[in-house]
């Protein structure tokens, strides 16, 4: 009995141990580069983004194949009728009795730079009627028409259609564009929080070991009478405190992990750590050229045109409500008929046609008036919304380079401070240890090198994410020194 307890223990062990290797070595580390590529392929706001700009290059590819020739085919395979009227002349009831069979072949070619509309149709039928009147008929006739319809004194209608939907994909694209940027943003901001996290639980580890040192130390002494019992329990407050802290610490990194699958779109389930070198080096920027870049390549100035352009054709549209407009109409057809469908055009006749309307409008209690003054004020409205999002990136670049100069003194004063409170904390547990210090006054010492240590890796972390704001902000990388369009928006804007 007892060797099968022993037994049974030592699989659970086992298992237990093969288990936490596992998924020790399960655990997948991840570098930015990994994370951003990981979150463009599962974030349900660029997938989103990506369906909307295909939904736009589809509008605008229907748009761009309705102005090709059209062809299409009517037919009518049978119709059949049968009537009497009243003849007052004669003061006879008639009896007509009508069979058709008819089809209709076009081809509309609409005209981009006119608005205007070239139709060419032929329509065969075969027909039989009778009246007690007229006699009857048998036989075929075609009729072979070219058609132009052209509208005058409105705005082109056809180039308008073609120019929204050519600016809604463009639009399309370039919120693509900025969502891509936007992830790019919050990746890395979650990611280095976690590195934040990691950074935090390691220091709390290394202080933990310092304190477990710092009671051994006490413990001695206390052993030896050379110090009181006191300190010995101010140490070990010390050490569960030290412990606390690097379990919160844990606890803050992995609901960081969590927060972090959640936005890459992977599983919950999946042990994470992200591995990155935070190498700092200053970037020299130019402010005037940020400044400059940012006014010039900026997406959003170009949704901004983007809607006044819009705003502009909403006003066209507007004017258009009860103006006075016109249409001509022009046709040059053949007709004939015959009994035998060979000889149908054996005594052609001629229907050239032309015709020209005008709509004129008298009095409209001045809805159009007041609707084109709703119109011209939208357009006032975007041209603020455009002019106002130029002082916006202005003054954001701005601030992002006077946030990353000033971190540069801070990360040069975090530096000094980590490194003059490593010393004090050196020199000051050697004094614990020669018992010229209490254990409260050692903590206070470890408690600042462990501050100055965040601090430092804090200021290291505002940094990376200032030069990625500004990076977003002006659309040049100063780091690389380049241009920072992303290569999305030139893909994209290809027509199929």
């Amino acid at each position: 009995m007892i060797l099968n307890k022993l037994t049974l223990k030592t699989f659970a062990l086992t298992g237990f141990l093969f288990i936490s290797s596992f998924y020790a070595s399960a655990q997948k580390e991840l570098t930015l580069e990994e994370a951003l590529l990981i979150a463009f392929d599962n974030s349900p706001d660029i997938k989103k983004s990506r369906i909307n700009m295909e939904q736009n290059k589809e509008r605008l590819n229907a748009q761009l194949a309705s102005l090709r020739s059209r062809f299409s085919f009517d037919v009518n395979p049978i119709q059949y009728s049968k009537s009497e009227s009243y003849n007052e002349f004669n003061s006879v009831w008639n009896t007509e009795e009508n069979f058709k069979i008819d089809g209709t072949f076009s081809i509309i070619q609409p005209v981009k730079f006119t608005n205007g509309k070239f139709t060419l149709s032929n329509n065969l039928a075969y027909q039989e009627s009778s009246s007690k009147a007229t006699g009857s008929y048998e036989g075929y006739n075609n009729s072979l028409s070219l058609n132009y319809d052209q509208p005058i004194f409105t705005f082109n209608k056809t180039k308008m259609d073609l120019t929204r939907n050519e600016l809604n994909l463009e639009n399309a694209t370039l919120s693509y564009s900025i969502q891509m940027l936007n992830i790019e943003r919050q990746v890395n901001q979650a990611f280095y929080n976690i590195y934040q996290k990691q950074m935090a639980l390691k220091i709390s580890e290394e202080e933990y070991e310092n304190q477990k040192i710092s009671k051994e130390i006490i413990a001695s002494k206390v052993e030896g009478g050379l110090s009181a019992k006191e300190e010995l329990y101010q140490a070990k407050l010390n050490l569960a405190t030290s412990k606390s802290n690097m379990d919160n610490n844990q606890v803050e990194l992995e609901n960081a992990k969590d927060d972090f699958k959640l936005l890459l779109g992977i599983s919950l389930y999946e042990d994470i750590a992200v591995s990155t070198n935070i190498q700092y080096v200053p970037v020299i920027v130019d402010l005037e050229k940020a400044i400059q870049n940012g006014l010039s390549q900026r997406l959003e100035l170009t949704q901004r045109e983007i809607d006044l352009n819009n705003a502009k054709f909403d006003l066209i549209e507007t004017s258009a409500i009860n103006e006075f407009k016109g249409n001509i109409k022009l046709s040059m057809g053949i007709m004939g008929n015959n009994k035998n469908l060979a000889d149908v055009y054996d005594k052609p006749t001629k229907s050239p046609r032309v015709g020209v309307t005008f709509s004129i409008p008298i009095f409209d209690w001045g809805e159009r008036r007041a609707r084109i003054r709703a119109a011209e004020l939208e357009v006032e409205s975007r041209q603020i919304d455009k002019n106002s999002l130029k002082d916006d990136i202005t003054i954001n670049i701005r601030k992002t380079y006077r946030n990353l100069q000033n971190l540069i003194q801070r990360i040069e004063i975090a530096k000094q401070n980590e490194k003059n409170a490593q010393l004090t904390y050196d020199i000051n547990l050697e004094r614990y240890r020669n018992g010229d210090l209490t254990s409260i006054d050692l903590e206070r010492f470890q408690n600042q090198l462990s501050g100055k240590k965040m601090e430092l890796a804090n200021s290291l972390i505002r940094y990376k994410l200032e030069l990625l704001n500004l990076k977003i902000q002006s659309l040049w990388d100063f780091e690389k020194d380049q241009s920072f369009v992303p290569l999305e928006l030139q893909e994209n804007l290809i027509i199929d």
